[in-house]
């Protein structure tokens, strides 16, 4: 009997710890875990059971070859975890953000590109059943020529979930912790902007806080487009919303309730489609995605070709939020 594939999920917060629960629900996988911190080990072991395998450093991991790697550690160890697992020769599955600067971003992507392997970022929304199709009719005509995308998030609860409290400290985790939206520009789109505008600030007087806490992105186009977003960390109950504006119709999903509603130009009407909002299966789909794209029987879904325009556009808003200029978005570091 052929041993099955060994996959190595890499920090166990509450992201890893799903990957782990839904990559074991497969069966076709030796899941094993690799995490420094013992109380986080014991709290997933008590959560999901232990595996067979548990691995206290990520080097001495590597050194036993493992097929593929899923990254759900902070942000800041991106870019050195995965670069050294590519050169490792392991595929690697990455969560977003893709790195914590465009420079460590573009090292990842020639790192894979070097090593012939696959790196694909965990950018789950692409899954997510509304926004297929709210894609769809966005690229497939209907709504005519797009004019507009619009996303707005505000989410007081990731501050409240967060363990670390990183973004107390970190200026522009808002939009690191958000590069989800900067993702779905170029998804839906499928061309990057040329510049972007970003104006934001810290206000309010809660206790959990961030600078900025609230930001509005303009991305700008070469054709008669303009793509905004807006983010904070104020709002509770969540608010998750995309639109889309063409000159024969619109769309607008609302993520919380899985509402897609639907007007169109001629004959003036307005449909509503409904979607289900359950998390799983949008993280079982990209790990479907991940295990086709190694075994060569479709291309990744978020390769780190595609991933590195949503550091670009992130690292333009950083610029912009600083300055208060429209910034020119930036070339990828040689």
């Amino acid at each position: 009997m052929a041993l099955k594939p060994r996959i190595v999920v890499v920090g166990l917060g509450s992201i890893g710890r799903r990957h782990a629960r839904l990559l074991a629900l497969r069966g076709d996988l030796t899941v094993e875990w690799c995490e420094a911190d013992p109380a986080a080990v014991a709290a997933a072991a008590a959560e999901l059971g232990r595996p067979g395998q548990v691995h206290a450093s990520y080097d001495a991991m590597l050194a036993t070859s493992p097929e593929l790697i899923v990254i759900a550690t902070p942000h800041a160890h991106h870019e050195a975890q995965t670069i050294a697992a590519l050169r490792a020769g392991v595929h690697v599955f990455c969560e977003k953000p893709m790195a914590d600067s465009l420079a460590g971003g573009a090292r990842m992507l020639h790192a894979a590109k070097a090593a012939g392997r696959v790196l694909t970022v965990g950018f789950q929304l692409h899954f997510n059943p509304g926004l297929r199709r709210l894609r769809e009719l966005a690229l497939g005509g209907s709504l005519g020529e797009i004019v507009h995308f619009h996303c707005r998030v505000g989410s007081h609860i990731t501050l409240v979930n967060s363990r670390s409290r990183y973004q107390g400290t970190m200026a522009g985790a808002l939009l690191m912790d958000y590069t989800h939206q900067p993702d779905l520009l170029y998804w839906f789109l499928r061309v990057a902007p040329v510049g972007v505008f970003a104006a934001g600030g810290q206000g309010g007087g809660l206790e959990l806080t961030s600078n900025p806490n609230f930001i509005a992105i303009s991305c700008d186009y070469e054709r008669p487009l303009i793509a905004t977003i807006h983010l904070n960390y104020l709002q509770m109950p969540e608010r998750h919303e995309y639109e889309v504006v063409g000159d024969q119709g619109w769309a607008i999903f609302d993520l919380n309730t899985g509402r897609l509603r639907v007007g169109r130009r001629a004959p003036a009407a307005e449909s509503l489609e409904e979607f289900p909002i359950e998390r799983d299966p949008v993280y079982a789909g990209e790990h479907a995605a991940f295990l086709d794209a190694v075994a060569g029987r479709r291309a990744p879904e978020s390769p780190a070709a595609d991933a590195i325009v949503s550091m670009q556009i992130v690292d333009a808003a950083l610029a912009s939020w600083r300055s208060r200029t429209r910034v020119q978005l930036p070339l990828l570091p040689e």
